[in-house]
C-alpha cells in the first residue's frame, strides 16, 4: 500500500472520557490494586533476562531495517515515518530541539518528548531547561522484549521534575491482547496516583515485522485493541492513551469509535497541524508533531489539566 510520509495523520492517543476534556479532569473510579495512591511510581532495575525473552523472534522488514528497526523489540513510535525527518532513530545532544519539521506550538499546550531505547542514557536536565515537561518512555514490546534503558529513563524524567509514563508498542502477531497488558504493567507500565505518572499507551500502528495489519482482519483488530485496553484498566484502574495514525486506523479497524469515549487519543501527524483525527475521537490529548532531532510532542492543555490526567 502507498503511503505519503508527510502527509500521513499520526492517530492522536485519545484520553479518558472526562480526562480529555479541558475544563476539567473526571477522577476515573478505581485504583492500582499493587502501587498506593499518591506514591511515586518508581521502575526498580531488573536482570538482564528481563529484557529481550522472545520464544518467537520477529524479523524486521526490509523497510523497518531502513528505519532503523534492525532486531525485534525495536519499534518505536511513529518508526514508518521516521525517515521523513531522519536516516534512523538515534541519541541526540541535548541541543535546542528545533528542526526542519518545527511548528508554531498551539496557544494553550505543554511541551514534551517521547523517547526509546535509540536515546539511551537521556540528559534529562537539558530537556527540562528548554521548556518539556513531559515524557513518555518506551517500556515494553509484544511479550518478548522490555526496553533496556527504560530504567534510567523513566526514573530520570521523574527525578527531574517530569511528568512521565511509559508506552507499549503493541505486536498483535505476536500474542493476545490481555497477555501483552499484563506483560507491559509487569514490566513498567503501572501507575500511580502521584500526580507524576500518566497512564499507560497503547502504542498500535504499523507493522515492522510484516504485514501492516498485523495479520488480522478489522473486527479482530478491534477485538485485539478491547482485550489489551480492558486488562490494562482491570490491572491499573486508567483507561490508556492509545497512539495510531489516522492512516492505520482507517486501514485496519475500519476507523472503529469504539473507543473515543473512554481512551485519550494522540495524534502522530509531522506537519503545521494536527489533522483528520480518526474514530470520532472530537479533538486530541497528545500530538506527535516531529520527530527532529527526536520525537516532540504537545499535550491539548494546560499543566494543570495534564496534572490532572496523571492523577487521575
Amino acid at each position: 500500500m502507498h503511503r505519503n510520509h508527510r502527509s500521513r495523520t499520526f492517530t492522536a492517543i485519545a484520553v479518558a472520557s472526562g480526562a480529555l476534556a479541558l475544563a476539567g479532569v473526571t477522577p476515573l473510579a478505581g485504583s492500582p490494586p499493587a502501587i498506593a495512591a499518591g506514591r511515586p511510581h518508581v521502575e526498580h532495575p531488573r536482570s538482564a533476562g528481563d529484557v529481550p525473552a522472545a520464544v518467537r523472534t520477529p524479523v524486521p522488514t526490509a523497510t523497518a531495517q531502513r528505519e532503523g528497526v534492525t532486531r525485534a523489540g525495536g519499534g518505536y513510535m511513529g518508526w514508518e515515518a521516521h525517515g521523513s525527518s531522519t536516516a534512523s532513530p538515534q541519541a541526540v545532544s541535548p541541543k535546542a530541539l528545533t528542526g526542519p519539521d518545527a511548528v508554531a506550538q498551539p496557544d494553550t499546550s505543554v511541551t514534551g518528548i517521547d523517547v526509546s531505547r535509540y536515546q539511551g542514557n537521556v540528559n534529562w536536565a537539558s530537556y527540562w531547561k528548554q521548556g518539556m515537561r513531559f515524557a513518555y518512555v518506551k517500556a515494553t514490546e509484544g511479550t518478548y522484549n522490555r526496553s533496556a534503558y527504560f530504567t534510567q529513563q523513566y526514573n530520570g524524567s521523574y527525578k527531574q521534575g517530569f511528568i512521565r509514563g511509559a508506552y507499549h508498542f503493541a505486536n498483535p502477531e505476536d500474542s493476545g491482547g490481555a497477555a501483552q497488558a499484563t506483560y507491559f504493567v509487569e514490566h513498567g507500565g503501572g501507575w500511580s496516583g502521584d500526580g507524576k505518572t500518566l497512564p499507560g499507551v497503547l502504542d498500535i500502528e504499523y507493522n515492522p515485522y510484516g504485514g501492516t495489519c498485523y495479520g488480522k482482519t478489522k473486527a479482530a483488530m478491534v477485538s485485539w485493541i478491547a482485550s489489551f485496553l480492558n486488562r490494562y484498566k482491570a490491572l491499573t484502574g486508567r483507561d490508556a492513551v492509545i497512539y495510531t495514525t489516522t492512516d492505520w486506523w482507517k486501514t485496519c479497524t475500519g476507523n472503529t469509535s469504539k473507543f473515543h469515549t473512554t481512551n485519550p487519543l494522540w495524534v502522530a501527524r509531522y506537519a503545521s497541524k494536527a489533522g483528520t483525527l480518526p474514530g470520532n475521537w472530537p479533538y486530541y490529548t497528545f500530538w506527535q508533531h516531529t520527530s527532529t532531532p527526536l520525537d516532540q510532542d504537545y499535550f491539548n492543555g494546560t499543566v494543570t489539566r495534564l496534572r490532572a490526567l496523571a492523577k487521575g
